[in-house]
């Protein structure tokens, strides 16, 4: 998708030139339903009328010109995609642009990759020659109509008020290549000399054609990487009855490429059942089989986290990672499979603030995932449904798939490997939430698994603390029942979480490290992220050694049982009563303690900030 296609010659030839700037408007609030800012507006009206001038200039004015080109699958943009004939070869040529007004820019520190400009906030920016090389290699790896053809693509910086060279010498230590040049107004004539030598002067509108029809799907190139990376990471061994739900995944897989026909396959299980490493033992056993396949799931600290731990040797493979809302254009049927990890996270649909006016039609985000692949694969865990909005339960899917006319089979996991592998404490913690008939009920033990209730949020954290001294990894978790501040102006957290004297903050909110504490969604894995204390939102999908649970005022014991207020609870998600009614609030809480309840590996500190639960829990615990 492209908000422009248009020529050099027709942006030369416009009677007004800020004529180009009102139908990009024009197409973005159609597109988008937003209007473009002050700068994004400055922007295209500086930059667009320079490119179109050169290519007039070196003979290319016939050459299509794709205009804030949306790259497949993201959320992001390219300047310009020049669109025409190579002049060697004859075939299909496309040389990415990424438009800079900086006139003067230096090194970050000592990173070749991040840059600092002068005059302009907020901290360094991505080198100009990297981000357009990102883009083509991500056309590469995803665009049908230049997969595997190496010479099709080429992409450039322009840095067209750069009129001294000395003022962006700086930026040179970035390794250059075809696909991240970088030129400056100073070399404007080593430009034009480059795209020359990538683009015939013919018109390019067959080209820009075949980029914006491509089929969209994993590249075999990439799909060979995501196999030996993905597939040889010990973290992502199977155990048990694993083998034989990824076995079965596969016999549907190929029963369904035989047969020609479309099928749902639905895989249920607890937590640490296992459903995320079979979801990755698919990606890479389909990777190596080269079946077009891609793994996504609705969380992104889950997301990041993958892309972190499958990625980091080949960040490549970090693209096979996205989200359930970026297949709202995909191509019926484009994937093979499309893995659908953590299901239960299905919103009810993909549209949020950002999304293009005409997109905006109400179609289920269910709906668009089992549209992009001949197989859909959905693993979920019903009792994670924790947020207003999620309709991944296996009764959901089912009845959508059927009311498509599309067959289900169903896998269930029933083994466990989180919390120790204790099926008992899984048990006690459904009974004691009313998640499950029975009533709750002592914990008398299990050598698997361990269980403690703190007299106090010191008590806890001083138990865990101990643990983390003897070696184990552990985390603070609570129920969203106090505000949740921004960091303050000097960048610290604050320490939102007060119980008495007692006060933590929450998970950091940004994608950067604030102090010691890690990004958002890295939280709950990596180094630093015990001094905060973490939400659903963040721990939902990982587990760590030692787990700390803080129940709010939202969850209180009377009379025998667990009740919720409402009141006390501070989910901006949860305010609307009329869209979440007081029974959906009740179980969406439940869930919540759920799955905080369940994240640890060893054992698990429980502490309520009232005192006649915390009364109820030590006759139920026993130590």
């Amino acid at each position: 998708m492209t908000l422009l296609r248009t020529t050099a010659r027709r942006i030369a030839d416009l009677d007004r030139p800020e004529s180009l700037v009102e139908q990009l408007l024009e197409q973005m609030l159609f597109r988008t339903g937003r209007r473009a800012g002050e700068a994004e507006q400055r922007a295209w009206a500086r930059s667009l009328p320079v490119l179109a001038q050169d290519l007039v200039d070196a003979g290319l004015e016939e050459v299509e010109m794709l205009v804030e080109y949306h790259l497949p699958l993201t959320s992001q943009r390219a300047d310009v995609v020049l669109a025409g004939v190579h002049p060697r070869t004859g075939a299909a040529s496309y040389v990415v642009v990424e438009l800079k007004q900086w006139s003067a820019a230096h090194r970050y520190e000592d990173s070749s990759e991040l840059v600092e400009v002068d005059g302009m906030p907020g901290g360094p920016k991505l080198h100009p020659a990297a981000q357009v090389k990102g883009y083509c290699d991500y056309l590469a790896d995803f665009a049908r109509t230049v997969a595997d053809q190496p010479d099709a693509l080429a992409g450039i910086a322009y840095l067209h008020n750069a009129t001294d060279p000395g003022a962006v010498a700086d930026l040179r230590s970035y390794p250059m290549g075809i696909t991240g040049r970088m030129f400056t107004a100073a070399e404007r004539g080593d430009m034009i000399a480059f795209l020359q030598s990538r683009l015939a002067p013919t018109p390019g509108y067959a080209a820009g054609d075949a980029l914006m029809k491509s089929a969209i799907a994993p590249s075999q190139q990439l799909l060979k990487v995501a196999a030996a990376e993905v597939r040889d990471r010990p973290q992502f061994h199977l155990l048990g009855n694993q083998q034989l739900a990824v076995d079965l995944v596969l016999h549907e897989v190929e029963q369904s490429r035989a047969a020609d026909r479309k099928r749902v396959i639905i895989v249920t299980g607890g937590p640490g059942s296992g459903k995320s490493v079979i979801a990755l033992s698919l990606l890479g056993e389909l990777a190596r089989r080269g079946r077009t396949v891609l793994h996504a799931t609705g969380s992104r600290s889950f997301t990041q986290t993958l892309r972190k731990v499958a990625g980091y040797r080949a960040p490549r493979v970090q693209k096979m990672f996205k989200y359930f809302n970026q297949f709202m254009t995909a191509e019926r049927n484009g994937l093979d499979v499309l893995i659908l990890d953590e299901a239960h996270r299905i919103r009810e649909t993909s549209v949020d603030r950002y999304t293009r006016a005409e997109l905006r039609t109400g179609r289920p985000q269910i709906d668009e995932l089992i549209a992009a692949a001949r197989v859909p694969v959905f693993l979920l865990d019903e009792h994670q449904v924790v947020r207003p909005g999620e309709m991944g339960s296996f009764a959901q899917i089912q009845s959508y798939a059927a009311s498509l006319g599309l067959e289900t089979h169903h896998i269930h996991l029933s083994e466990q490997f989180r919390c120790g592998g204790s099926e008992e404490y899984l048990l006690w913690v459904k009974r004691l939430l009313d998640l499950e008939d029975g009533g709750p009920f002592a914990w008398k033990g299990d050598p698997q698994f361990t269980v403690r209730v703190a007299d106090s949020p010191e008590d806890m954290e001083h138990l865990l603390q101990q643990q983390m001294e003897r070696g184990y990894s552990a985390r603070m978790t609570a129920g969203y029942c106090w505000p949740w501040s921004d960091a303050d102006k000097s960048g610290q957290l604050v320490p939102d979480v007060q119980i008495g004297n007692w006060a933590r903050p929450w998970n950091s909110k940004s994608d950067r490290r604030v102090g010691d504490a890690p990004p958002s969604a890295l939280w709950a894995t990596e180094d630093g992220g015990f001094g905060q204390i973490g939400c659903v939102y963040t721990a939902q999908g990982f587990e760590y050694d030692w787990n700390g649970v803080i129940i709010g005022p939202d969850l209180v014991w009377r009379n025998g049982r667990f009740v919720t207020i409402r009141e006390a609870n501070r989910d901006p998600d949860f305010r609307n009563r009329t869209r979440i009614p007081d029974a959906r609030f009740d179980r969406l809480v439940r869930n919540v303690y759920k799955v905080l309840f369940t994240r640890g590996m060893i054992g698990t500190v429980i502490y309520s900030t009232d005192a006649e639960t915390r009364e109820a829990l030590r006759t139920l615990v026993s130590d």
